[in-house]
């Protein structure tokens, strides 16, 4: 098949391509970065003398949270959640610490979240390259982990996620060795090579063909790889101005599962099924895949699984991580739109003005 890009000036005039190579460079920087903020070590308190962990932020800035969420669900002695609103939860308290997680600064719902666990005397730690949240937390004296700016809040994942690793690993949330993370840093650095080649052998540029004029239902088992199934879908809906909906299993064969049996035949037929795996999904869960896929698979345009790859948990989280960014990338170059631009989110902010 013949390369995809033939003027990146016109197709890619801001480099997304770049910015999902230069992940694992991203998310070593956001790592680095938590290290060095400013009394962050003095000023984290002991697990047992919090009521819950709570990262307030919105799309691009909340994934991050939403991966460690997942990744630190086994081990984390107390409660961690992320809120996507201007509102906290009630038991949110001077017990709590809060994780202001906003990439520009500017983000109007975590500013409010920011100002209500002020109000209620919450711990508060912030991340952001700068804007009006650095500044409230500068004047408060709130530990704040500075990542580098310039970029769209999703292509600045890793960023995000490395600082907030290393926040969560530090307040006890997860147990992440360096040389384990190091190691998956790595194994990510080969995995974004491969990625961003232009040419059939790229895994990601040949499962965006799948998508193109098909609607994606990203599934996966509950857990693990819930937060990986969300950041595929508004990484298609982001870069390659594409829909994508999605469920979970065991919870989809409960209700979802009926909608195939006599749906319009039309819509169906432009359904392609992807299934998130990974080898220590719930056995029963590995069944349910193969069952779900002989009574869907018939009725939709095409079912196709993929499974994590790497050792450490980490790592084989951050494989479909990259596999989902790049594939959303390359079907946005088979679409010919720029995946940079969000026009359609930045209108509607317009109007909430005033």
């Amino acid at each position: 098949m013949p390369a995809l890009i033939t003027d990146a000036a016109r197709q890619d005039p801001q480099d997304m391509r770049a910015a999902v190579r230069a992940f694992p460079d991203h998310l070593q920087t956001g790592w680095d970065a938590a290290e060095a903020a400013d009394d962050l070590a003095a000023f984290l308190p002991d697990l047992p003398e919090l009521n819950g962990v709570v990262l307030v932020g919105m799309g691009g800035s909340a994934i991050g949270g939403d991966l460690v969420r997942t990744l630190a669900a086994d081990h984390a002695p107390v409660p961690f959640l992320v809120v996507r609103d201007y509102t906290l939860p009630a038991w949110v308290s001077a017990r709590t610490l809060v994780v202001a997680s906003s990439y520009s600064g500017g983000t109007e719902e975590t500013l409010a979240a920011y100002a209500a666990a002020e109000a209620r005397g919450a711990r508060l730690v912030v991340v952001t390259s700068g804007g009006d949240i650095a500044g409230k937390a500068a004047a408060a004296g709130v530990p704040t982990i500075t990542i580098p700016g310039g970029l769209q809040p999703r292509a600045a994942l890793g960023y995000s996620l490395g600082a907030v690793l290393r926040l969560a690993r530090a307040l006890g949330l997860l147990a992440l060795p360096d040389a384990e993370f190091a190691g998956a840093v790595a194994d990510a650095r080969a995995r974004a090579a491969r990625h961003d080649a232009d040419d059939d052998a790229n895994p990601a540029r040949a499962l965006s063909e799948a998508y193109l004029d098909r609607l994606p239902v990203i599934y996966t088992a509950a857990g693990f790889l819930e937060a990986v199934a969300m950041r595929w879908r508004t990484q298609l809906h982001e870069n390659a101005k594409h829909p994508a909906v999605g469920n979970v299993f065991p919870e989809l064969d409960h209700n979802e599962i009926m909608g195939y049996e006599s749906g319009p035949a039309d819509l169906l037929a432009r359904m392609h099924v992807e299934v998130l795996r990974d080898r220590d999904d719930h056995p029963q869960v590995q069944k349910r895949y193969a069952a779900t896929c002989d009574l869907v698979a018939g009725d939709v345009a095409g079912w196709t699984e993929v499974t994590t790859d790497g050792e450490s948990r980490l790592g084989r989280m951050l494989s479909l991580v990259q596999l989902g960014d790049a594939a959303s990338f390359w079907l946005a170059m088979r679409k010919g739109v720029d995946p940079t631009p969000v026009e359609t989110i930045q209108a509607l902010k317009k109007t909430l003005v005033g």
